[in-house]
């Protein structure tokens, strides 16, 4: 048998459940008896059965329960140990009498790593670890990043003119890129956590941060204002999403509207990871302004940055978009007159 090929099925399983499971992990998880896969299952919605759980729910409905006791399951991470939202993963493949279980990577998670290893092999069940770890830490680099940098896993994200323009410097919105780009934007609001802008950006741009052009869930909105200036007729206070407000100013909540007051002692770039991971916010897409995406930049404190340029020449006195340092392009793609470029940061 080729256990990379059945590890492969359970990460394309487990991308299915992309911004329904935050802030549990994305998971797949197939079930195989005598090379031939019997049941497949992954994390569908935060809360609600895990893939395991659902893999074995499949083999049992299509009447494959007899074979369950001499199969192996695969699993992109470590079957958890612990009671949570649901009972212990281990408990049930324990249950069943699974004599292997095959597992992409281990869970870095206080309440897990280790320990769901631990108590299958104490149960007398054959564990192997490590395949394809790196795409199974890949498909879960949110996750990870949360739980081990004390973070969220941070996307940067803007778009310039052909002359490097990300805006037109007064109040007037400069529109950049194509309706194509826009879709694909609102796909990626729908996969993260929360989007966060900066002041002036709300200020000018008056964005509402939902997504509309995608069918997915709308993210949490986060707006920097320290000094509490922006008017409360912006789109994103109109309660009919939650915002998160960061700022140094005492402020009272509101429905749908949540005020975190920032520790003036610290940077500004520490003061909001920490605000955003004591939030259980695992990943933020900054979409701007350029201020703000330069404190981030400067500060090395990126995980990804997501740059469209428009084949658009501003030909203009307009607002330069950011110099990012100490980033490697990773991809490019053409959407239409734009061209995606990503990067991700190169070591220290």
């Amino acid at each position: 048998m080729n256990p990379e090929r059945f590890m492969a099925r359970c990460i394309e399983l487990a991308l299915r459940g992309a911004g329904h499971v935050a802030p549990n992990p994305m998971v797949g998880a197939v079930l195989v008896h005598e090379g031939s896969i019997i049941g497949e299952g992954w994390h569908r919605q935060y809360g609600h059965a895990h893939a395991e759980v659902n893999c074995i729910r499949q083999a049992i409905d299509f009447g494959e329960e007899d074979k369950i006791s001499s199969s192996t399951l695969y699993v992109s991470l470590e079957p958890c140990a612990h009671t949570g939202k649901t009972p212990p993963c281990t408990d049930l493949i324990i249950q069943h009498r699974i004599p292997e279980v095959v597992i992409g990577c281990t869970d870095t998670f206080d309440a897990v790593n280790g320990k769901g290893v631990e108590k299958l092999n104490s149960a007398g069940v054959k564990t192997t670890v490590g395949i394809l770890e790196k795409e199974c830490r890949e498909l879960n680099k949110r996750f990870f990043t949360f739980h081990e940098k004390k973070r969220p896993y941070i996307i940067l994200k803007w778009a310039e003119t052909a002359d490097g323009m990300i805006g037109s410097g007064v109040e007037d919105r400069l529109l950049i890129t194509t309706e194509a780009t826009n879709h694909l934007v609102h796909r990626w609001r729908s996969e993260e956590a929360a989007i966060m802008v900066g002041t002036n950006t709300a200020a000018w741009d008056d964005p509402a941060l939902t997504t509309r052009l995608w069918e997915g869930p709308s993210a949490l909105r986060v707006v920097l204002d320290l000094n509490l200036r922006l008017p409360a007729a912006l789109k994103l206070f109109d309660g009919q999403f939650p915002t998160v407000v960061l700022t140094n100013r005492k402020a009272i909540d509101q429905p749908n509207l949540r005020y975190v007051q920032l520790p003036e002692e610290q940077d500004l770039v520490t003061a909001v990871c920490d605000a955003l991971h004591k939030l259980n916010i695992q990943s933020v897409l900054i979409e701007g302004g350029a201020q703000l995406l330069r404190s981030f930049i400067d500060a090395r404190c990126w995980d990804e940055a997501r740059i469209f340029r428009s084949s658009t020449v501003f030909a203009g006195m307009g607002l330069l978009a950011p110099e990012l340092k100490h980033g490697e392009l990773t991809e490019t793609d053409e959407i239409h007159t734009d061209t995606l470029h990503i990067y991700k940061p190169t070591k220290h």
